[in-house]
């Protein structure tokens, strides 16, 4: 009996090979844990910058309306270049771009009367310079561990991810409720400058001398790819429709001010996903276990929406925390298989521009789930639109797998494209 438990608990602990095996590994995550503690000073102080200065959840969900064109427009070259060009430069010349937006973000804070068209210019160029940025970053990971390696690494890198936003967002918000928000902003900046920094020690990553230089053409090739899979089309779809539905962070300032009557509380609702996301990747070990990968991403994304309807609900904030924990858990079990049909079966003179396609799936749902969630709650009410957005959440999902029923039945032991791939790491 002692011996079943055992087992079954090893089964459960997160696998560490990838960082014993990769040095360059080792560096991304490094660089990367530090990038998103300090980027969630940002995301807690920026957003409850705007609603101090507007009074509306509106304004503030516009902000991802602000970005969405930036997005689209230099998350698609930013994968068609990465396919192009050394990562590691692109990754080194992109976070000293976000260093300087983070600098004029501070020095606007520092202002008797922060600009708030300031605001909104910082954050359309710092999601250029993000989208140029983030492609090289995923399409880095398949190369610099081996194949059978890589459902570990994604769950080791979300682990870490996780940590920084989950000591992120509560430090933040005591932060900014003892000091204000320049304090915040200038953690954010150190947390980007310390992180490009270690960018440097990493190997150049050239790219083939046959690779396609960034053009439309070149770009027009990689959409093509990732609509003719339809395993592919189904992990951004799901992904999107369950981001847009349920998206509640914007109406967090309002949810525990207005409706919880805890504002000084207000990190830890930001916190909340993060810690059953830690969690889950805490117990991610059974994750290279599961090969029907398509069904472990729908049935998350439907418990996210159910978790952040249930957690609408909530009498207290510390039941909405334990229900935002669920989501948070739940969402990073679809991260975890999304990421794991990526990198085992896309191509690496693919990889950038389907890492710039991912990245639009990941953050279009989220940017536009913002403007949502603001829009009905100032209709409606902060209740409501968190409620109805679980459950349009958990609807929309049952939809989209029924319409894209391959991705029900997708094994990475069978998938063509896993196959190529897998035998084309095992010969290299």
């Amino acid at each position: 009996m002692a011996a079943s438990v055992r087992a079954w608990l090893a089964r459960l602990r997160v696998d560490l090979t990838p960082w014993h095996s990769s040095r360059d590994y080792r560096i991304l995550l490094v660089s990367g844990s530090v990038f998103f503690l300090g980027g969630m000073f940002g995301y807690v102080a920026l957003p409850y910058q705007l609603y101090q200065l507007t009074g509306s959840n509106f304004a503030v969900g516009a902000m991802g309306l602000v970005t969405i064109a930036p997005l689209v427009v230099f998350g698609l070259y930013g994968g068609a270049l990465a396919d192009h060009v050394d990562r590691r430069k692109l990754l080194i010349g992109t976070g000293m771009a976000q260093a300087l937006i983070c600098a004029a973000l501070l020095g606007n804070s520092l202002l008797d009367h922060p600009q708030v068209w300031l605001i909104y210019v910082c954050g359309a160029l710092n999601a250029i310079a993000t989208s140029l940025q983030r492609p090289s970053r995923e399409a880095l990971l398949p190369r610099v561990v081996r194949h059978e390696e890589i459902p570990a690494a994604v769950a080791l890198s979300s682990l870490t991810m996780q940590v920084g936003q989950l000591a992120g967002p509560a430090l933040a918000g005591l932060l900014v409720g003892a000091v204000g928000v320049t304090w915040a902003f200038a953690v954010e900046l150190t947390g980007l400058v310390l992180a490009t920094a270690l960018y440097l020690g990493l190997r150049p990553y050239r790219t083939n001398e046959h690779s396609t230089p960034p053009s439309l053409r070149a770009i027009g090739g990689g959409i093509v790819y990732a609509f003719r899979r339809r395993d592919l089309l189904a992990t951004y779809l799901v992904d999107m429709v369950g981001m847009f539905l349920a998206m509640p962070i914007v109406l967090f300032p309002a949810f525990a001010t207005e409706i919880l009557q805890q504002p000084k509380l207000l990190g830890l609702l930001y916190s909340a996903e993060a810690i059953g996301a830690m969690c889950a990747s805490l117990t991610s070990g059974w994750a290279k276990h599961v090969h029907h990968q398509g069904r472990a991403v729908v049935l998350a994304t439907i418990c996210w929406g159910a978790a952040v309807g249930i957690a609408g609900l909530a009498p207290n904030i510390w039941f909405a925390i334990a229900f935002f924990a669920v989501a948070g858990a739940a969402d990073m079990v679809s991260v975890l298989f999304r990421s794991v049909i990526w990198n085992q079966t896309i191509p690496d003179e693919m990889r950038g521009r389907l890492a710039g396609i991912e990245m639009l799936g990941y953050s279009l749902g989220p940017l536009g789930g913002q403007a949502r969630s603001g829009l009905v709650a100032d209709l409606t009410g902060v209740r409501a639109a968190i409620v109805s957005g679980g459950a349009l959440c958990v609807v929309g999902v049952i939809g989209t797998a029924a319409w894209l029923r391959e991705f029900w039945q997708y094994d990475s032991r069978t998938d063509e494209h896993a196959v190529r791939e897998r035998e084309l790491r095992t010969a290299s």
